[in-house]
């Protein structure tokens, strides 16, 4: 019989990702090719959730990840710190020409029937030159880490990245650290060094360390190499194609004991459809679907992945968390950049049902 998810008790820090940090370029509605400038926002799918945790959910959090001493590095380090996240930096030099480098994204927003555009520059990036050994994972686990979680996106930089990753999810899982892994496949990052052949070989021998998988069903087919679903959905805010590959995703993987992605009907790059879904010990739950209005996409799923985190560190049932996080992903999509400005009372008001009514 499948063991239940267990929820560690309060300890030091309620939650430490695994990591790149980067800083992503967004020059707002205007294309890269006739911007004159930018905003600077501090990003990373690991960092985000630990971001959005501490921020908005009054977590203690903490990173693990790569810090170049040199500009970049500090306005990073610098956003780090007031999002009120607690570092533990392997750090390197910058060589003062060619690194090693903190990674940059750029991303517009696009607009109405322009969809967002969203390329790299991840040479020599030190996020990709981390390895097993960096990390006193004893000292780092010692302090009482509950939650630990990392995801695909570090784990496409480098041959070393996913090695790290689960190296890491043996030092949490022996300190008794639900862990969790967000599939995030990304296309381009595998595809320089050994495309989706090697994504699911890797991701699939980190997930064997795994408790709570998050992806939706095109990452569960790209990032395990799991067949699709025989259940077509009618449209994307359609539960029944992600429930279908449940069955494929749990006889793969029996550790797991819960799942749980976004869903989303892009109609327009400003307006989407929105909703969510998770199988928690053997139960599916849905969140409501809601419309937004679209200021900024980026985040949107790594906000869910930190309310729902949140609801289930904090006791609330897992249909509570699920609501939890579908609240907190659609307000993050209504603010700039990739980490959160919402508050805790926001997000539980939205999660009951709230509106858009002015507050006075």
């Amino acid at each position: 019989m499948r063991d239940g998810l267990k929820i560690p008790p309060p300890g030091g820090l309620d939650l430490v990702s695994l990591g790149a940090l980067v800083h992503r370029l967004d020059p707002g509605v205007i294309p890269f090719r006739k911007a004159s400038s930018c905003a600077i926002h501090v990003s990373g799918g690991e960092f985000n959730v630990a971001a959005n945790l501490a921020d908005c959910f009054r977590m203690r959090t903490g990173i693990a990840t790569a810090m170049v001493d040199y500009p970049i590095g500090d306005l990073i380090a610098e956003r780090v710190r007031a999002m009120g996240v607690t570092p533990f930096y392997k750090r390197f030099a910058h060589n003062g020409v060619n690194g090693p480098n903190m990674a940059t994204v750029y991303s517009d927003r696009g607009h109405g029937v322009r969809a967002p555009v969203v390329f790299y520059n991840r040479a020599n990036e030190a996020g990709g030159l981390l390895k097993p050994g960096d990390f006193d994972w004893p000292a780092i686990f010692g302090r009482g880490v509950r939650w630990f979680h990392s995801g695909g996106i570090f784990a496409s930089l480098s041959a070393t990245t996913g090695e790290l990753i689960i190296e890491a999810m043996r030092a949490a899982r022996a300190a008794g650290a639900v862990t969790s892994f967000d599939l995030n496949f990304r296309e381009k990052l595998w595809s320089i060094w050994g495309g989706q052949r090697k994504a699911v070989d890797v991701i699939g021998r980190i997930t064997e360390h795994v408790d709570v998988l998050v992806g939706n069903e095109e990452d569960l087919q790209k990032g395990l190499g799991i067949p699709g679903p025989e259940v077509h959905a009618a449209s994307r805010l359609d539960p029944s194609a992600f429930f279908a590959m449940i069955d494929s995703v749990t006889r793969k993987l029996p550790n797991v004991k819960a799942v749980a992605t976004t869903l989303r009907e892009v109609r327009s790059t400003n307006r989407h459809g929105w909703s969510a879904v998770a199988w928690v010990d053997g139960q599916p739950h849905t969140a409501p679907v809601c419309e937004l209005d679209v200021l900024d996409r980026v985040g949107g799923g790594d906000g869910f992945a930190a309310g729902f985190i949140y609801g289930l560190l904090t006791g609330e049932t897992p249909q509570e968390a699920v609501d939890l996080g579908w609240a907190h992903g659609a307000l993050l999509t209504t603010f700039p950049g990739d980490t959160t400005m919402a508050t805790l009372e926001q997000v539980r008001a939205f999660a009951k049902g709230g509106s858009a009514r002015i507050q006075r």
